[in-house]
This record gives C-alpha cells, structure tokens and sequence, in this order.
C-alpha cells in the first residue's frame, strides 16, 4: 500500500476537517505549554518547587505545598493517556504526510519516549531522584519541537494539492 503523500490526494473537505483538528489540538496542546510557563516548571527550580513545594521558602511568593502520592498518580495517569492518544493521533497523520521513512519513524516514535521519559521522570523526581529534573525538562522540550514540527508538517499538508 502507497501511504507517503497519500493526506494530499484526500479531497479538500477532509483536508480541510484534519487541519481544523491539528489547529485545535494544538490550542490545547499549547494551552498546557501556557500552564505550565504560569507553574514556572522550565526551570529545574521550578519544576521541583511545583511537585516537591516550597514550605521552607520563607520568602517565597506563592506557598506551595508537596503533591501526594495520589495527586501525583492521578496527574500522571491522564497526561500518559491523554498524550498517548494526541500523538497516537498525531502520528496516524503524519504517516500519511509525504516524507521520508526515516523522519516518519522520529516523529512517530520519539513523542511516546518522551511522554514516558517526561512524567515518568516527574514522578521519579517527585521520589526522590531529583536529577531526573533535568531527564524532564530535556524530554519535554523535544517532546514540544516533535509535536510542534509534526503538527505544521501535517497542517500545511492539508493544503497542498494534489500530486
């Protein structure tokens, strides 16, 4: 089956429908972004404050209190779904996009490492491990720059025509 480039050949009301749906999605996905940037989670400081506190920071501006285990779960349980399904989805898209093999397999692959490296390194960091601030703020970053990449690949696809 011949699948590469096979989003432009889709007549324009699906292609219109997917670059709706990439451009919602995105929203949503950069609505996350938007928080977390409010959580000053960028930083390794502020990755840990936000799921460790800062009870012990007499002068900081907003208290913040340690996450536990159960909050934790639970934030971890729905980001690896709800992200599973965004790049699941994401990642169908893609393979239909004409590109090569080898980039295809990068930016459908790599987004579920980083999903696992990102919120499983949140937890683990959460436990204790706190190098794993750094494992976080790298996965999510590349995490980021891979949906980001894919979704404009996907959307400018959309109105490409016909080959």
């Amino acid at each position: 089956m011949v699948y590469n480039g096979l989003l432009t050949t889709f007549p324009k009301e699906i292609r219109l429908f997917i670059a709706v749906f990439v451009v919602v999605l995105s929203i949503g996905f950069f609505t996350g972004l938007l928080f977390v940037g409010q959580t000053e989670s960028m930083t390794p400081a502020g990755l840990e404050e936000n799921y460790l506190g800062n009870e012990d920071d007499e002068s900081a501006a907003v208290m913040k209190f340690e996450k536990g285990e159960r909050e934790m779960l639970t934030i971890i349980h729905t980001h690896i779904l709800s992200m599973s399904f965004i790049f699941f989805l994401l990642g169908g898209l893609v393979w239909i996009c004409r590109l090569p093999k080898k980039w295809k397999m990068f930016l459908t692959i790599e987004p579920f490492l980083s999903v696992l490296l990102t919120f499983g390194g949140i937890y683990l960091m959460w436990a204790g491990i706190s190098w794993m601030t750094y494992v976080v703020i790298f996965s999510g970053t590349l995490m980021t720059l891979t949906y980001t990449f894919s979704a404009s690949l996907v959307f400018l696809q959309c109105f490409k025509g016909k080959n």
